[in-house]
């Protein structure tokens, strides 16, 4: 492996090690990864295509919207290893996923409210 963060390199290289350095999407991101065999080809420091860029994996928790902080607590058990593209990808599946807000929920910046609407 020839890069790994500074901060956290014991938690990434057990997430990675785990993963055998290979993003352990296995469709989350809404491609089907037919070239991988139902799970994400992308491997660490490796290129995506001939002409292609650097993977760098990330280590992360399986909810791709969890937040920072919530991902900092977590072990290395409860982590994962995904491209960013990927982690992009099943972030966008999931945000699609959550239940619509409420019609009757005010917003931040309510234009409306203290005018008669009869």
């Amino acid at each position: 492996m020839r890069s790994q963060p500074i901060v956290g390199a014991a938690v990434f290289t057990a997430v990675m090690e785990a993963a055998g350095f290979r993003c352990q999407c296995s469709g989350e991101c809404g491609n089907a990864h037919a070239k991988g065999s139902g799970r994400c080809p992308h491997e660490h420091d490796h290129y995506t295509s001939k002409h292609g860029r650097r993977v760098r994996l990330m280590a992360a928790p399986g909810d791709p919207l969890a937040s920072n902080v919530t991902a900092a607590r977590l072990p290395a058990s409860a982590l994962r290893a995904w491209c960013p593209d990927c982690h992009e990808a099943a972030a966008r599946q999931a945000r699609k996923q959550l239940p619509a807000a409420p019609a009757d929920q005010c917003a931040l910046f309510d234009l409306s409210a203290g005018e008669d609407h009869a």
